[in-house]
């Protein structure tokens, strides 16, 4: 994205805009064993390689796991879903699950999901909005 005062920023180092604004996620693929991992990356957390390529992580995965969290940080509303999300083609990235009733009787393990990026409600000093990616039941699935 362009360099300019008025656009968002972006909540995780790992995720990047395109020229035209559009929001997606990095990480990094150990060209040894495979491993995928959100971010940049020097070497392998599996297998110790140096030999890193960086690739775009998918948009779409399953639920492995998740919480239902009834207390935070003062100014977080609860309750919230959080989740770990195993992604599809590789790589697992933990999140929050929105547009779902925080109620176990509206998620399940191995749910399909989708990721989403919004603003997080967050500001810098200058007030420049932070994005930040979280995960919907994907379309048509629940």
């Amino acid at each position: 994205m362009k360099d300019d005062q008025a656009a968002p920023l972006p909540a995780v180092p790992f995720l990047r805009f395109d020229d035209a604004g559009k929001a997606s996620l990095s990480g990094s693929r150990c060209r040894k064993c495979n491993a995928i991992i959100p971010g940049q990356k020097n070497a392998c957390a599996c297998c110790g390689e140096r030999d890193m390529e960086t690739i775009q992580l998918a948009e779409r995965g399953k639920l492995y796991t998740y919480t239902i969290v009834h207390r935070s940080f003062p100014g977080v509303k609860t309750p919230f879903v959080a989740v770990v999300v195993d992604l599809d083609g590789g790589g697992t990235l933990p999140g929050t699950l929105v547009d779902v009733t925080a109620d176990i009787s509206a998620i399940s393990y191995d749910m399909p999901v989708e990721v989403v990026y919004r603003d997080s409600g967050q500001r810098d000093a200058t007030g420049r909005p932070f994005i930040s990616y979280y995960f919907i039941p994907a379309k048509g699935e629940l």
